[in-house]
């Protein structure tokens, strides 16, 4: 069956749409709809709209790195803004007549009934209807999909320090694999209260010989841990934290609640995520111990027909262009899904 794509709606249609329990006659299927326009959601998007799928992706414009100013190890662009990936990705999307760009945050995915779905010319009886509010000017939209893929990404909760926005991005990363190179030799911190940090530890050891890692107070490395690291020269400060230091751009250090300050120029922190997810309502999407996505080797959630890729699945942050891969080949594995539940021959990949 041929995908059709759906008109953005206005407020007083999805209010009409809100109050019916069955699909309006006049809304038109699309393949996939896409919650997320970062690199894993742009590119499983490209994939998708290149398998002839009609496909729409609904992006809030809240990125996670939307502070920092240079990324790192993307092929072909080293170097250029998060910022600039997202524009050039949206672009080549957008440049396929089967693509649709929605500004807007999404509020609402609810599944169709298997009759509802099978109304609307989804012959596996799967669907959704997806809702999300315009923002910067843009109209409300609604969309009835055949497939959801959630690449929303995270939000990241700080280490709660009153001036470590200030050099988040710059002095201070969250990626040692995306940042570490331009730390080579500095005298840095690692600051966290995650179980992870021995392992993130040793991982800047490769960069900068001068670490000093900040528990905050936690007791998240163990006494065996901190020998390791103490016979690689990395000394663990296990007092807490009062806050970052510095003068106009350039961090100076870490000050300690006793009042010591400890020099550090720049360095890595180690956030809590959450991943976003709260518009699925109560259908259940399974988490992790860390608050990710679960997912089978398909990239689908414990939600039949629901898809998630990018930061917001285990094992959570990494490179863009790692995001950006797994969109692909997830998008692989949704096509072929909607292929096989078309054909009614089961999930099982060839």
């Amino acid at each position: 069956m041929s995908e059709l794509s759906q008109a953005s709606l206005s407020q007083a249609s999805s209010s009409q749409a809100s109050s019916s329990q069955s699909v309006p006659s006049g809304d038109a299927p699309i393949g996939v709809a896409i919650i997320g326009g970062g690199p894993a959601g742009l590119s499983a998007g490209l994939q998708l709209v290149r398998a002839n799928r009609r496909i729409a992706i609904l992006d809030s414009n809240r990125p996670r790195h939307s502070a920092t100013l240079q990324s790192h190890g993307f092929l072909t662009r080293d170097g250029a803004s998060p910022l600039e990936l997202r524009r050039l990705g949206r672009e080549e999307f957008e440049a396929y007549p089967t693509a649709q760009f929605a500004q807007a945050m999404t509020r609402e995915v609810t599944p169709l009934s298997h009759d509802e779905a099978i109304a609307v010319g989804f012959p596996d009886g799967i669907g959704f209807r997806v809702r999300g509010s315009g923002i910067r000017g843009a109209a409300d939209v609604e969309f009835i999909s055949r497939r959801v893929l959630i690449a929303a990404g995270l939000t990241e909760e700080l280490p709660a320090l009153p001036m470590i926005r200030a050099y988040y991005g710059t002095a201070l990363h969250s990626c040692v694999e995306c940042d570490g190179f331009e730390k080579t030799s500095k005298p840095l911190a690692l600051i966290g209260e995650t179980t992870d940090l021995f392992a993130r530890a040793l991982l800047i050891s490769r960069f900068s010989s001068d670490l000093i890692v900040f528990t905050n107070g936690a007791e998240t490395i163990r006494a065996e841990q901190e020998a390791q690291l103490a016979a690689i020269g990395i000394r663990v400060e296990r007092r807490p934290i009062d806050d970052i230091v510095g003068e106009k751009a350039d961090m100076l250090g870490v000050r300690l609640a006793d009042g010591e300050i400890i020099p550090r120029v720049g360095g890595f922190v180690r956030p809590r995520w959450h991943a976003p997810v709260e518009f699925m309502g109560e259908l259940p999407i399974e988490r992790d111990d860390w608050g990710l996505v679960a997912t089978d080797e398909r990239g689908e959630t414990t939600v039949r027909g629901v898809y998630a890729v990018g930061d917001i699945v285990p094992p959570g942050p990494q490179q863009l262009i790692i995001a950006a891969g797994n969109g692909a080949r997830v998008a692989a594995k949704l096509n072929m899904d909607m292929i096989r539940g078309a054909l009614g021959v089961g999930l099982v990949d060839e």
